[in-house]
């Protein structure tokens, strides 16, 4: 009897091919489709007030100039969260405008590496307006990996303060996949994009992977900022110890630490911190469900030779901050 799984007596070249392009065709789409999720998106749409309507000729001035204006003025941003993805920059931001001093944008403006043709005027259009003595902030975590950041955010402003969250590259580069996975189910798995030719040379062509070289990115940056500008937040202590971090963040903006333990509980079923009140609310409330996320299972021995991959390169950037964050 002819094997049920085999091509069948009368099959030749041509059905052989056609069994074969559909694995081929199957894989190419998942990575299509994954390169369209890495893909720069569009620029963020500015949100516009709407323009109240001319006052009737007989009001008075004063009236007039009230329609017209709001508490405040928009500003281009004294500090920034620059990085890293998937490293707790939601977190931190959202924990951070809790403070009655910060005020920060809730979208990413991509302004830096997405918009930067839109102009400066369009920029800080974007920004929430504050009163004297506030912050203006920002995240994007997409200016840490991008060239040509550091140097038109210098342009713009060169005391910026900038803030870095950084998480063990292995975790953070699984954690990026995880999230790329739950749009795109038919991605090929982890290892065949970590590495070529199955366990061969780690390919640093991958977003995932290249994000991780930490001293590589922060290197780039060097050349316009000094050290004392940035603050790097570890995304594991941002977990462990919330209150700790952001204090750490608080103190750099030199902001008084408002922010403090007794705004944090812990969330056993996201294993994450969650506010017991979140800015305008009294009531609780954890990140979108997006934030802490199963991780797909990785192989140990992939996860291991990534661990050894990033070493050399982890260890460089603890000489450079002069901080261990214990990821070896």
């Amino acid at each position: 009897m002819a094997d049920s799984g085999g091509l069948g007596a009368g099959a030749g070249p041509g059905a052989a091919l056609g069994v074969l392009r559909a694995p081929l065709a199957l894989l190419a789409l998942g990575l299509g489709a994954y390169c369209l999720c890495a893909l720069p998106g569009r620029c963020p749409q500015v949100a516009r007030v709407p323009t109240p309507a001319p006052a009737p000729a007989q009001a008075p001035v004063a009236h007039r100039l009230t329609l017209a204006s709001g508490p405040g003025r928009r500003r281009f941003p004294q500090a920034l969260i620059v990085g890293v993805k998937k490293g707790g920059t939601r977190a931190l931001l959202e924990f951070l405008r809790l403070h009655p001093d910060v005020r920060a944008l809730g979208s990413e403006p991509h302004f830096f590496d997405r918009c930067y043709e839109r102009g400066l005027a369009w920029y800080r259009s974007l920004m929430p307006r504050t009163l004297d003595g506030q912050i203006t902030m920002e995240k994007t975590p997409s200016y840490f990996v991008t060239r040509e950041a550091p140097h038109r955010i210098h342009n713009m402003s060169p005391d910026m303060k900038l803030i870095v969250v950084v998480r063990n590259p292995v975790t953070r580069a699984i954690s990026d996949y995880a999230q790329t996975l739950s749009k795109t189910p038919g991605l090929p798995s982890f290892r065949a994009l970590a590495f070529r030719h199955g366990l061969g040379p780690v390919d640093t062509a991958w977003s995932a992977v290249r994000i991780g070289l930490y001293a590589q990115h922060l290197d780039n940056w060097l050349h316009y900022f000094p050290l004392s500008h940035f603050l790097f937040v570890s995304g594991e202590r941002l977990v462990s110890d919330p209150a700790g971090e952001v204090g750490r963040v608080q103190d750099f903006l030199g902001l008084k630490r408002v922010v403090t333990d007794k705004h944090f509980y812990f969330n056993a079923t996201k294993g994450f911190p969650c506010l017991k009140k979140s800015q305008g609310s009294n009531r609780p409330r954890c990140l979108g469900k997006s934030k802490g996320r199963p991780h797909p299972r990785v192989p140990q021995a992939v996860v291991q030779r990534l661990q050894d991959f990033y070493r050399p390169f982890n260890r460089k950037f603890y000489q450079m901050t002069g901080q261990d964050f214990g990821w070896d």
